[in-house]
């Protein structure tokens, strides 16, 4: 079975040129698939397509890449597995300045899917805080790039705490994410969301709660976090998922789940 096609070719390889490798010069999403079919992929779409237009990367050529999906999801199609699609500004260059007339690459991948996720979505998840803080910087604020480092170190860390994941925080000490998903929370009829204006990902999942609820996104404390009534992560390939712990403090799981079921969000 073929999982990875770059550039249209079944492949492993990339070239040690590449934008990619050498400098993070690019961006990827990842998505669930079930059944053949990958889920939001308009939302996916979109977010490959803000960061080629934010980034100076020219038109993506979406019939290409959907192609390239089509043939790795033909071979499994009753298989639920995850979708990794990455760009990169293409091969050239010695310094940071791209050539002008360099080619993207894109790269297709089918990834085993989690296993873990639908029992987090009963018991909740802990969250320790982490002592990395993500740096601020507005002109790649919301996307989701190649340069990852940050998230390395803050998974280095979660790696060493007893919980499930960490909660990241931004060097003004406002709450952002987890190290793999965005938060969602719920206070008296009303959801919230932290501000990605400056620091974060912009995940597909909080956009697609995004059509469906009324979300306010602003700046949030930990204070603030600890003051909610109950506390959610989300990504795309997990779903809304409820949080059990952050650092000292419970929330309470009976009402975390009973608010998804008012709203109809499913476990």
């Amino acid at each position: 079975m073929t999982k990875t096609i770059i550039n249209g070719k079944p492949s492993g390889v990339i070239d040690i040129n590449d934008r990619g490798l050498n400098y993070g010069d690019g961006f990827f999403t990842t998505a669930k698939v079930t059944a053949g079919e990958v889920q939001l992929w308009q939302l996916h779409r979109q977010r490959l397509q803000e960061c080629a237009q934010r980034l100076g990367f020219g038109e993506l050529n979406f019939s290409a890449i959907e192609d390239d999906i089509a043939t790795l999801l033909a071979q499994a199609p009753e298989q639920t597995f995850v979708l990794k699609v990455v760009i990169t500004r293409g091969n050239g260059g010695r310094g940071y300045a791209p050539p002008s007339d360099v080619e993207a690459t894109r790269i297709v991948r089918l990834l085993p899917y989690p296993d873990t996720y639908p029992h987090l979505a009963k018991t909740g998840l802990s969250l320790s805080v982490a002592k990395t803080r993500l740096a601020q910087q507005p002109l790649l604020a919301g996307l989701k790039t190649l340069n990852r480092l940050e998230q390395v170190l803050v998974k280095q860390e979660a790696a060493q705490q007893q919980c499930d994941d960490v909660l990241v925080l931004d060097t003004n000490d406002h709450v952002i994410e987890t190290s793999s998903a965005n938060l969602v929370m719920y206070q008296q009829g009303q959801w919230y969301t932290p501000s990605l204006q400056q620091a974060g990902i912009q995940g597909v999942y909080l956009a697609h709660l995004q059509q469906q609820l009324n979300i306010v996104s602003r700046n949030l404390s930990l204070a603030e976090l600890f003051s909610m009534e109950a506390v959610y992560c989300c990504n795309s390939l997990m779903g809304l998922v409820p949080i059990s712990r952050i650092a000292h403090h419970n929330y309470n799981l009976d009402i975390s789940h009973s608010v998804m079921a008012q709203q109809g969000l499913s476990l």
